[in-house]
Formats: structure tokens, sequence, C-alpha cells
């Protein structure tokens, strides 16, 4: 059981050198462009999140069995997937022999042991996930289950066709464990994660020491060295088709075009711009040519024989075919892959390269040991590198700008929103002063009304007292009528007392003259009763009437009068 467990762990570590140098450079640009610089903490992470992965997939697929005839038939019992879940505790039963034990069940069970190095396998994958990746607990979960069932997809498709038939078996428990693995992984990772520092923290304090790695630069020169090298061999086959032969100044026209011409026009070399870095006089002034040249003279001189001949190196050693038992056993293939390099290249190029690597490691050693890291070919030219801001920087820019504007936001939206809240109460008050002057209008509507209705009430009162006065002027103008009608009737009576007074005078007056006749003695009075009859007219009317009497009638009928006007 340890041996079968040990082999993939000892393949992953055979392969794990070349895989990394093979990485190397891709691995460092990608992060610098991320992050701007490879800290230990950083580049310690990655090359261990690689060889764990390089070591989880060869404890998927080795040992490798080897192509037989009746290979389908001796791996027939894994040929179909194993769809039920839970058959691991029925399986751990079985290799218990049915028997209740500790050693039984668990210690000496090769199925229990089977499921703990299930579990264990993507242990680490969660605590990568959540220190050098910082993802979530779901996403944890996520890709420990793809990455689960691409390890069994493997397994099931005979190593992606690789094998006409299956060699292991597609056990659906072996997804759940897995996932299950990669979910306590990313749990048991929470202490440590908060008692280590975080891998940005690294980063900081590294830019911060050195704005400008070393490494950053070197990497973007190894770029620049391949690109170059590249160009040539292009441009000479190139010329060689259409001519057939190339100029021998080709690579030295490529070489001015690469290091002189493009930071001329573009302030950076290809190599360069995908390190994210740039070149800057020292004095802040523009590019001249004459230093850009000088600089790639010396970068020529001391770099380009060491560089170039790694490179031709590395062809070489990628060209040099491997044996195929390497999958299954442990060979020393690196001394094998120096032998073969040594072995193709001849006097001269092996000469160029040792002088080659002298030279760097002179220049190396005095920019290591320069205050500000600078080479000699960028004191002598006076033109050094400068960083542009790499994809972290950008993302913090973007978030700091996103999170200034989103305060920003909050805070117009907070203005607008008072502004708001003070118009609505300005226009609240002034509804409520239009409210109160109408309450006041109303008010004053109401008083005048007051006042009106009390002037009505006085008014009716006066009425009322006018009423009342007219009432008692009526009863006194129909007691004034009474006593006309009184008076009047008293001057009936006296008028018609004194016609019978008068018709008593006269019937008298017409008798004295015969009683006079009869009485001859008394002759003297007739003519005493004629001066009376007389004088008579001069108190009397018309009519024959006295004075007294007519004006006693005349006040008798003013006084019907008057009771006629106050009825």
């Amino acid at each position: 059981m340890a041996t079968a467990y040990l082999l993939p762990i000892k393949t992953a570590a055979a392969l794990f050198p070349l895989l990394a140098l093979v990485l190397l450079l891709p691995t460092a640009v990608l992060l610098y462009r991320r992050h701007g610089v490879m800290s230990r903490g950083r580049t310690l992470s990655v090359y261990g999140f690689l060889y764990y992965s390089l070591t989880a997939f060869c404890m998927t697929i080795v040992p490798l069995p080897k192509q037989t005839a009746d290979m389908c038939q001796r791996f027939a019992m894994v040929a179909h997937p194993q769809w039920m879940p839970g058959n691991t505790f029925r399986d751990i039963w079985k290799e218990a022999d049915h028997k209740i034990g500790l050693n039984a069940l668990v210690l000496q069970n090769p199925a229990v042991a089977g499921t703990l190095f299930n579990l264990l396998l993507l242990l680490p994958l969660g605590i990568f996930l959540r220190y050098h990746f910082v993802r979530s607990l779901r996403a944890t979960a996520l890709i420990g289950f793809t990455v689960s069932l691409f390890f069994e997809l493997t397994q099931w498709t005979g190593v992606w066709g690789l094998y006409n038939c299956p060699y292991r078996l597609f056990d659906v428990d072996d997804l759940l464990v897995n996932t299950a693995g990669a979910m306590a992984g990313w749990l048991l990772a929470g202490p440590v994660a908060r008692m280590l520092p975080t891998l940005e923290t690294l980063d900081g304090r590294a830019l911060a020491a050195r704005p400008v790695p070393f490494g950053r630069r070197l990497t973007a020169l190894v770029v620049d060295v391949a690109g170059y090298v590249l160009a040539s061999v292009f441009a000479m086959a190139v010329m060689a088709f259409q001519s057939g032969t190339a100029p021998t100044w080709t690579p030295i026209a490529v070489f001015v075009a690469w290091f002189v011409l493009l930071p001329l026009a573009t302030g950076t070399t290809p190599g360069k711009r995908l390190l994210l870095l740039k070149l800057v006089a020292d004095d802040g002034g523009p590019l001249l040519p004459w230093r850009l040249t000088l600089r790639a003279l010396l970068l020529g001189a001391l770099a380009m024989p060491f560089l170039s001949g790694l490179f031709l190196a590395v062809v070489i050693l990628l060209n040099e075919p491997y044996p195929s038992v390497l999958f299954t056993t442990v060979r020393d293939s690196g001394a094998q892959g120096a032998a073969a390099v040594l072995t193709a290249l001849s006097p001269g190029q092996l000469l160029a390269v040792l002088v080659g690597f002298t030279l760097t490691v002179t220049c190396v050693r005095k920019t290591l040991r320069h205050p500000d890291r600078l080479a000699p070919h960028d004191r002598i030219s006076g033109i050094r590198n400068a960083t542009l801001p790499h994809s972290r920087a950008i993302r913090a820019a973007r978030a700091a700008r996103a999170a200034q504007g989103a305060a920003q936001g909050r805070a117009a939206g907070a203005a607008r929103d008072g502004a708001g809240a003070a118009a609505g109460a300005a226009r609240d008050a002034a509804r409520g002063a239009g409210d109160a002057g109408g309450a006041a209008r109303n008010a004053a509507g109401a008083t005048r009304g007051a006042a009106g209705t009390t002037r009505g009430t006085a008014g009716a009162t006066g009425a009322a007292r006018d009423a009342a006065g007219a009432a008692r002027d009526a009863a006194g103008a129909t007691g004034d009528a009474a006593g006309a009608t009184r008076a009047a009737r008293d001057t009936a009576r006296a008028t018609g007392a004194a016609r019978d007074a008068a018709g008593a005078d006269t019937q008298t007056a017409a008798q004295s003259p015969v009683q006079a006749a009869a009485r001859p003695g008394d002759r003297a009075a007739p003519v005493a009763v004629a001066q009376d009859a007389d004088d008579a007219p001069a108190d009397a009317d018309a009519s024959g009437r006295p004075l007294a009497t007519a004006a006693t009638t005349g006040s008798a009928a003013e006084a019907q009068g008057s009771a006629a006007d106050s009825r």
C-alpha cells in the first residue's frame, strides 16, 4: 500500500525540476504583470502549488499499466463507473471480513486507508485556495468537485484515450470524499492564514524596498533575447527563401531594430513592454539615439553570449527524446539532459557560453552591489528602467476610484436628498404659511362675519326697539283716536244740545211777537227783538247757527279724521 503511494510522489519529484524550468519564464511574466514583484513568499507559494498539483495528478494515473492485448480483460472490473453513493462503507465491511473490531474496521482496513488518502488528496488544494487564491468556501467546494471530476474522468477514459480501456474505477464516492477534503483544507487554513501575513503584504514590502526589482528586469531581458533570436531566425529564413542565401548582417540589423529603434520610437522594448517596464533618461529628458546605441552594445557584450547559449541549450534540451518508462520509474533525467547538451554544443559555442556566463555573473554581481541595483550598462548609458502600473495596482486604483465615485455618489445623493428634503420642508412651510394665511383670512372673515352678525343683532335690536316704539306710538295713536272719538261723540252731543237749544230759542222768538201783539202795552218788545235779530248774524254763521256751535262741530270733524288716520 505504501509503495503504491510513494511511486507517484517520487515520479512527481523527478519531473518537477524540468517542469519548473519550463514554467519559470511564463510564471515570472504572469506574477510580475499581476503583482509587480515576484516576492519570496509568493514564489514559494506558486511553486509549492505547482509541485502539489503535479503530485496529485501523478497519484491519479501512476503507475501506468503496460499496454497488452488482454488489458481490457485484466481491468474488466473497473470498466463501468460506480454510481451508487455510500459504496465505500460496503467496501469497508467487505475488507473487514464482516468482523467488528478496531483493527478490522479501521487500522488494517485497505478501504479505510484508500478513503483517507482520497480525503487528503485535495486537502492541500483547499489550503491553497484560501491562502493563495483567496476563495470562499463555496468556490472551494465547486473547484474541488471540478478537480475531482477531472481526475475521475482521466481514469475512466484511460488517460484521455492513451489506453483503450480504463484501468482505474470511476467512483462517485471519490467525488464526494475529494470535495470534502478540499473543504476541510479550507477550514483548516483559517487559523494558519490569520497568523501568516497575506501575500499582498509581502508583495507590498518587496515593492517598497525595490520599486524596480532585478528579477523583473532580468525576465524582460530574457524575453527580449528570446524574441531577438526568433526574429533573427525568421528574418534569415525569409531572406533565404526569397534569394537563396541570407545576408550575414541580418542578425545585426534585427539587433539594432530591437534594442535601439524600437525604444527610440516607443520608449521600451517588446520584452520590457510585456513586463510593464519602460526606459527613461536619468536627466528626465528624451531618449537619445547615441545613449540607446551605447546601452545596447554594452548589454550585448555583457549578457548576450550567455543568454544566447542558454537559449540554444534549452532548445536542444527540449528536443532531446526521453524514454517512455519515465512515468513508471525514476531516472536521473537531469544529468542525461545536461550531458546531451554538452555533447551537442561545439567547442566554440561552449566557449562562448562560458565567456558569456562569466560576464553575466560579473554584471549581476555589480548590479546587486549597487545601492539602486543599477546594471553597468544602465549607469554608463544614463538610461534606466521605470515601472508601469501592474494589474493589481490598476485594480486597486479602479477600486479606489469606484469607492471614491460611490462615496461621491452617496454624498451627492445625500445632498440631493437633503436639498429635496429642504425644498420639501420649504414647500411644506410655504403651504403651512398659506394655510395659516388662509386660516387668518378665514378668521378675519369670521371676525367680520361676527361683527356683521353683531351689527345685524344690533340692527335687529334697534328694529325691535323701533317696532316697540312704533307699537307704543300706535297704541298712543289708538288712544288718541279713542279720545278723539269720545270728543267727537261729546261734540256731537254738544252739537245736538246746541241745536236743541237753538230750536228752543227760535221757537221762543217766534212765539214772542204774537204774545206782544196780544199784549198792547208791550209795543216796544218787538223792536227789541228785531234789534236782537239784527244783531244775531254777527255771532252766527250763514245758516244762522251760532259761531260757538260751528266751532264745536269743526272740532268734532277733525277728531273723527284723526281717528280714521290712526286706524
